[in-house]
């Protein structure tokens, strides 16, 4: 039963990936680009978690909170500079 539950999750990553790289290409402005990295980020959490999981090492669990820290500071500084405009 795990392992379909883990099958489940690593088709919904691939879909979130390729919805996000949509988004990126397709995105008309710079914020709908920025949204899209953010959630590539997300997902890519997401990935390093279940990885962790299926390995059975958790200290990826570690460098995937290191991730979504600097991811998050990344967002913020972008935000600040598309606020201010160039």
């Amino acid at each position: 039963m795990a392992d379909v539950l883990i099958g489940i999750a690593g088709v919904m990553i691939f879909f979130a990936v390729l919805f996000g790289v949509i988004r990126l290409v397709l995105g008309r402005t710079a914020v709908d680009r920025v949204v899209a990295i953010d959630m590539l980020t997300v997902v890519s959490i997401g990935m390093i978690a279940l990885y962790a999981h299926v390995s059975g090492r958790f200290v990826y669990i570690d460098v995937a909170l290191v991730y979504g820290l600097l991811s998050f500071l990344a967002v913020l500084a972008i935000a600040r500079f598309l606020e201010k405009g160039p």
